[in-house]
């Protein structure tokens, strides 16, 4: 009898405290999440959208605390508000089914103390296409554990997207580390983002030849792959629409019979075997934790001739259709871009409405101007350079920490005109991509943004537009309409003009105001600006044939500046 009432109060306990863990999981606020708001995806952190204005660290820097550090404050004093940081399989599992999460646990506490959110990426199966960051375990069973192969059967150091164990212990681990995450972090949410390994695909050849590859590459391409394409066939990408009208629009045949030609068919049949494992892990994780996950790209370089010299199969843009079929549970398919045209590439990956994220790029005045594109053109979610913390504090990275600072203090208003399609940005450069005109539409304006310039112009008046560029020279302009005729503009290196954009009338300049936002986000007012601030031109008659009053903005310094204007129209 005594025994009985022991197990019946034992029974009891575990159901009450069954209950009160779904109680306490009930209280949690909903996880970081992406939601659509107008024509942008915004990441949202307790309800409320977050601007990533990133650091990504160094490979290795994440790995010791102490080497960490004295970088935290750095970063906080040049704008950073997230930290991507490296979390290692090899660090966290060391040996099989043991699990050491300090790394993560002290990443958290440094973050949380210097009021910094994180995303996590998580280096498994692949660093750069390359295997080097698995537990010694996983590196000395290649049996269990196989790698990929050349045409000639010689090894790469590259695990095969056919392993179905390596795919399963990646993704057991993986998954640890969510429900660590959720048990520490879920309250708190420092951590917002997870990027799932690290710009995969395969190096040297369009695709693996292992036996496993072989096997499956003269195997049927999966039905369903077939049956996505043929679901999404009038909004597939150029590039997937092509591979497979040139095969014929089959949904049944081997790869090579499917889609052509033969190294197009190849990295198809590596996007869909690199996607399907990465889901599975992700899948895996998101049951424990559903945080909103991105993978990364190693872009196509203007020298790569085929798959092979870029790594094949991985989330670049022409295979984004491939990753959509094969890995539902990853949200966005970023570039990392160090190529100079930063805004096309960026228009590439933001086709399908794919998210906007930049988690590696440049620092510097180019840094800054693509951060400011990105945020204001594309509506991205942010922006990161990579290894910002080697050099956060050098003199070559002040307007880059100037736009930082001001874009954090002016999130709320960025994020608002991003969700309610009031902001525009320029890209401006004086040199490869030579671009020194960029045009804004913003309701029925067309705010025009030139690159600085100087020069005599029309009878040797002194003219603040045309005449010479300097091919050294970058500015970016980042434009919100507050009302139909307030505008509040970030700039730099720029000056600014404003037309109607129906051609009707001229537009002029009713009140222009230098300012800043504070440390609470309230808008401050400094100098109200005529006369030589705001006149850009003196020959006015060529300034009025060509449509405007012969005034405008002046952002003629590569610190970054904000002016808020209020306009007219006569005729």
């Amino acid at each position: 009898m005594k025994n009985r009432i022991i197990i019946s109060l034992l029974v009891l306990m575990a159901i009450c405290g069954c209950h009160q863990n779904k109680s306490a999981d009930k209280e949690l606020p909903a996880a970081p999440h992406l939601e659509r708001r107008g024509d942008v995806t915004q990441l949202i952190v307790k309800g409320e959208p977050w601007l990533v204005l990133g650091c990504e660290l160094g490979n290795s820097t994440s790995s010791s605390r102490e080497y960490l550090a004295p970088y935290w404050q750095q970063l906080k004093d040049a704008g950073v508000n997230t930290v991507l940081a490296v979390v290692s399989w090899e660090q966290t599992e060391p040996e099989e089914g043991q699990f050491d999460f300090t790394v993560v646990d002290h990443l958290l506490a440094d973050a949380r103390a210097n009021g910094m959110k994180l995303a996590l990426l998580w280096f498994g199966s692949w660093k750069n296409g390359i295997t080097s960051y698995t537990p010694t375990w996983v590196k000395r069973d290649t049996g269990r554990f196989p790698l990929a192969r050349t045409p000639e059967g010689k090894p790469l150091p590259i695990l095969t997207t056919l392993g179905l164990e390596t795919c399963h212990a990646d993704a057991r681990a993986f998954a640890a580390m969510m429900r660590h995450l959720k048990e520490v972090d879920a309250r708190e949410q420092t951590v917002v983002m997870i990027q799932m390994e690290n710009e995969v695909g395969l190096h040297g050849h369009p695709r693996d030849y292992c036996d496993l590859a072989e096997k499956a590459y003269k195997d049927q391409v999966p039905k369903a792959l077939t049956d996505w394409l043929t679901a999404h066939r009038e909004t597939l990408l150029p590039e997937t629409r092509q591979a497979w009208e040139q095969g014929g629009c089959k949904t049944e045949g081997t790869w090579e019979e499917v889609f052509s030609p033969a190294d197009r068919a190849a990295e198809i049949f590596m996007a869909w075997h690199y996607a399907a494992y990465m889901d599975r892990i992700t899948a895996a994780g998101k049951q424990e934790y559903d945080l909103p996950t991105f993978v990364n790209a190693w872009i196509v370089q203007p020298e790569d001739t085929r798959p092979g010299n870029y790594p094949s199969g991985g989330p670049q843009a022409q295979n984004h259709d491939i990753w959509r079929a094969a890995a539902p549970h990853i949200d966005i398919l970023s570039p990392d871009i160090y190529l100079n045209d930063f805004p096309t590439i960026v228009q590439m990956y933001a086709r399908s409405a794919n998210p906007v994220f930049i988690p590696e790029s440049r620092s510097g005045q180019n840094g800054a101007a693509n951060a400011a594109y990105a945020i204001g053109a594309r509506g991205a979610i942010g922006y990161s350079p990579f290894g910002f913390e080697r050099n956060c504090s050098a003199d070559e990275n002040a307007t880059f920490r100037s736009f930082y600072r001001t874009a954090a203090r002016m999130a709320p208003q960025l994020l608002a005109a991003q969700a309610e399609g009031r902001i525009g940005a320029a890209w401006l450069k004086g040199s490869e991509p030579l671009r020194v005109k960029d045009t804004i539409r913003l309701g029925d304006v067309d705010i025009v943004c030139e690159l600085i310039s100087s020069g005599m112009r029309n009878g040797g008046a002194p003219q603040l537009t045309g005449g010479t560029y300097d091919p050294a020279a970058i500015g970016y302009a980042i434009a919100i309409r507050e009302t139909d005729d307030s505008y509040l503009l970030l700039g730099s290196n720029v000056r600014i003009t404003f037309l109607p954009h129906d051609g009707q009338g001229i537009i002029g300049l009713a009140k222009v105001t230098e300012g800043c936002f504070d440390c609470q986000g309230r808008w401050k007012e400094g100098r109200w600006l005529n006369g030589d601030e705001i006149q850009l031109r003196y020959d006015l008659l060529y300034a009025v044939d060509e449509g405007y009053s012969g005034q405008g903005l002046n952002f003629g310094k590569a610190e970054p500046s904000l002016q808020r204007v209020e306009l007219f129209k006569y005729e």
